[in-house]
Order: structure tokens, then C-alpha cells, then sequence
């Protein structure tokens, strides 16, 4: 019985390259964006804690403040847990910061989530307002 080798040719093997090829090109997208919405959980975790300091700001000084600083922040603006993001206060619209606040999240230059259009920004009004800017601002939150 004479012996056979055993293997693949090498049209097989580029078939299965072909094929991986195709289906990393058709995941590597969906993959992206799936991250791109888990690291907007930073953005709204850094701005419910800032919005949660306000509360305690007011409450101990009767008044709300801009620097970021005074609420317990190593610097203004803050930048979130995961560092994709900076938050930073600012008085409402047509109000004083002694009254009212906005607080913004926004993403910071050079990291995945600066290139995320569906939601670039968020912002919470010391009103307890959510809303957010990109092209799937409503979903956003």
C-alpha cells in the first residue's frame, strides 16, 4: 500500500483566507461601534457624579459652582474615570452659575470616542435635563 500524504493545498488555505478576510471586514465595524456605545457609559457616569457634587456644592454654600476644582476634581475641566472623556460646568442658559448649571461631557481629541458621531457630547442641567448631540442624539441616553 503505497503511502499518501496528507494535508491541504494550497487553494484550499486561500479559500479560508478569503473567507476569514470577509467576515473580519464585515465584524470589525459592528465591533467598533459596540465599544464606542460601552465608553459612553463613562461619559455618563462622570456626569451624574459631577451633577451629584453640585447638589452637595449648593447645599454646603449656597450656590453652585464653574470650577470643577471646588468639587473635589484634581483639574477643570475633570476628566472622566476611563480618561475618554472631560466634564465641565458652566451657568445655564440665561442664568448665573449661582443658580443653575450645565454640565458638559465631551470627548477628549485623540481617543476612539472623539470620532463617535452618534453622540459626541452630553450635557445634564442642574434641572435634572438630559440631552446630547451627534447624529443619534436621541438615543443617546
Amino acid at each position: 500500500m503505497p503511502f499518501r500524504h496528507r494535508g491541504f493545498t494550497l487553494m484550499e488555505m486561500m479559500i479560508v483566507v478569503v473567507i476569514l478576510g470577509v467576515l473580519v471586514t464585515i465584524a470589525y465595524p459592528s465591533y467598533q461601534e459596540q465599544v464606542r456605545k460601552s465608553r459612553r457609559g463613562d461619559a455618563k457616569q462622570a456626569l451624574l457624579d459631577a451633577a451629584s457634587r453640585q447638589e452637595q456644592y449648593i447645599l454646603d454654600h449656597s450656590t453652585y459652582t464653574a470650577d470643577m476644582e471646588e468639587l473635589g476634581y484634581g483639574e477643570d475641566p475633570a476628566v472622566s474615570e476611563e480618561d475618554y472623556y472631560t466634564v465641565d460646568a458652566a451657568a445655564c442658559a440665561g442664568g448665573t452659575i449661582a443658580r443653575c448649571y450645565t454640565l458638559t461631557a465631551s470627548p477628549v481629541a485623540g481617543t476612539s470616542q472623539a470620532s463617535d458621531a452618534g453622540c459626541t457630547s452630553f450635557v445634564v442641567q442642574s434641572t435634572g435635563a438630559r440631552s446630547a448631540t451627534g447624529t443619534q442624539a436621541n438615543d443617546c441616553w
